[in-house]
């Protein structure tokens, strides 16, 4: 997971109120080369659209985001997710991760916490809030005591096409979550060209870094 996540550098993060739109997002992001999603469970439809998109799209590797507690993480791995993140860092909520087979990215955004996770065995960590956290200047503090390790950060909050690059330009930086390609607007309007566009521009941008 971390090997494909590290070849796109993107995660798109998505937001879907309709599981009708699952499908044709996906459509839309592998029409623009991103074969990577992350799906939050801030919705009703968030289970569903996972497991239509597991089963139609095997391509993708898709994930569930916002998992806050035993019974998503449950869930989200019943329903074909390949990998999960949090928003913060809960010792149950990674527990209940490992049993599950999945792929666990806890938020992170201070030195205890990175090391709570590193202990926890986790090492590709959420950076979040990334932007009201510190942004870059914070990840190259904690490039310092951490870098070495092994462990990486995947920024989530506030990234955009103006400070994309400077993010991914930190060898401490596995890839960004954006939601910017895939902004609720653009799915609920069923804007698929203009999600396409954006994607191809998007990684166009992480490949020029």
């Amino acid at each position: 997971m971390i090997e494909r996540i590290l070849a796109k550098r993107i995660v798109p993060v998505v937001v879907l109120d309709d599981v009708e739109s699952a499908e044709p997002l996906a459509e839309a992001l592998l029409a623009g080369g991103l074969d990577i999603m992350e799906i939050t469970f801030r919705t009703a439809a968030a289970e569903e659209s996972i497991r239509r998109i597991a089963s139609r799209f095997p391509e993708i590797l898709v994930g569930a985001g916002t998992l806050l507690n035993d019974d998503q993480v449950k869930r989200a791995a019943d329903a074909g997710s390949q990998f999960g993140l949090a928003p913060g860092l809960n010792p149950a909520t990674i527990a209940a991760a490992q049993n599950a087979g999945l792929t666990f990215s806890p938020g992170v955004m201070t030195p205890s916490e990175v090391e709570q996770a590193m202990s926890l065995g986790c090492t590709l960590l959420k950076f979040f809030p990334a932007e009201a956290a510190g942004g870059v200047k914070m990840l190259k503090s904690l490039a310092g005591p951490y870098a070495h390790t092994g462990v990486k950060f995947c920024p989530t909050g506030g990234i955009s096409p103006a400070n994309l690059a400077d993010y991914l330009s930190l060898p401490v930086v596995a890839a960004i979550g954006g939601s910017w390609m895939v902004d609720k607007k653009l799915v609920n309007a069923g804007n698929w060209t203009e999600i396409t566009r954006l994607t191809k521009q998007a990684l166009a941008a992480a490949a020029a870094v």
